[in-house]
């Protein structure tokens, strides 16, 4: 009976310590780690053992005594009442042991915290403060992302033959973004990075870009019915800007706080320069068809400004053209304006 009581505390004291490491290793958000620390696991099965080892001597002697109280011929009230009496001796100086043993169990949790901050164990304060020093400075990362977005063509002349005839447009971006915190705790930081963009005009009603005889970009007539046009420039991209980080400082102890500058909400603002690596006219239908790389007036050059609303890693974005589309020709005073979705990678 006392060995199954004895038992039972020693079953209750790990499932302690199981849910205090784990509802204190919640509270470390994404660079948690829930492994139990090797000399956790260590002391814990040693103070285990050290019960059992105790549990089982104060058992022997029990036994002798309980087996010395059979043969005195007792009645069975007196003999119950002798040995309760017996058993209630053995699980007090049970607990007087198992309490002379010293196990600190707040040392214990604390050691798997510290396990759980820097997946490894420490054997000073120093040594702690360095890791985590070490662990939880200023974000420097390069990350890939992935855009798309609606593109708009915007101009001084809404009602030219170009604004008549377009369709749907897009913006489709991939490539590397980099993020530079300006310290541990600060909601600032630089941005930049490197995109690969592939912008895509189409037209409704029938219509195709073609050029004239001094090689002027105008909206013309399709002989047939169309299937597919796509006037697709591609660009190299380079955003150059800042941004700032609405999530609260956090606390990994030692008096080190810390800013996960890459999630929670996020407001960035940048400006961007791209150079022209092709653009393609693709037109399909029951009429002529074909593909080319020729040149459309598209420019080869764009700049522009972008402003970036983030939640983790996902992102609503404004970016607009303040240099022309076309090149020159007649629509020149058309400027590119997207709107869109980009997700971290």
């Amino acid at each position: 009976m006392i060995n199954k009581i004895i038992m039972t505390g020693v079953l209750c004291l790990f499932t302690s310590f199981i849910f205090a490491q784990k509802r204190l290793t919640i509270n470390l958000n994404s660079k948690e780690n829930t492994e139990v620390s090797p000399i956790v696991k260590e002391k814990v099965e040693e103070y285990a053992a050290k019960i059992n080892l105790l549990i089982q001597e104060e058992k022997k002697m029990m036994e002798t005594e309980l087996q010395d109280l059979s043969t005195r011929n007792l009645d069975k009230n007196e003999f119950d009442k002798q040995k309760a009496m017996i058993a209630d001796r053995y699980s007090a100086k049970i607990d007087q042991r198992i309490e002379a043993l010293g196990f600190d169990l707040d040392a214990v949790i604390q050691k798997q915290v510290r396990y759980s901050l820097l997946n490894s164990d420490v054997t000073s304060d120093e040594e702690l403060k360095t890791k985590l020093l070490k662990k939880f400075r200023a974000t420097n990362e390069l990350t890939g992302y992935f855009s798309y977005g609606i593109m708009m063509l915007t101009n001084d002349l809404p009602d030219n033959n170009l604004d008549k005839n377009i369709g749907y447009n897009s913006n489709l971006e991939f490539g590397l973004k980099y993020n530079y915190q300006f310290s541990r705790t600060s909601p600032w930081g630089f941005i930049s990075g490197i995109g690969f963009s592939w912008r895509t005009v189409r037209l409704d009603n029938n219509k195709y870009f073609t050029k004239d005889s001094n090689s002027n970009v105008y909206v013309s007539d399709y002989v047939g019915n169309i299937d597919k046009n796509k006037l697709r420039t591609g660009y190299i991209i380079v955003p150059i800007g800042f941004q700032y980080n609405f999530s609260k400082m956090k606390n990994v102890g030692m008096d080190i706080q810390y800013r996960n500058y890459s999630r929670g909400f996020r407001v960035a603002a940048n400006i961007y320069g791209g150079i022209k690596m092709s653009t393609n006219n693709i037109v399909r239908g029951d009429g002529e068809s074909f593909r080319n790389r020729e040149n459309y007036q598209v420019n080869p050059f764009i700049y522009g400004g972008q402003l970036t609303f983030s939640y983790n890693g996902l992102s609503l974005f404004v970016k607009k053209d303040f240099s022309n589309f076309f090149e020159k020709g007649n629509y020149k005073n058309d400027k590119a304006l997207v709107i869109g979705l980009a997700l971290g990678l």
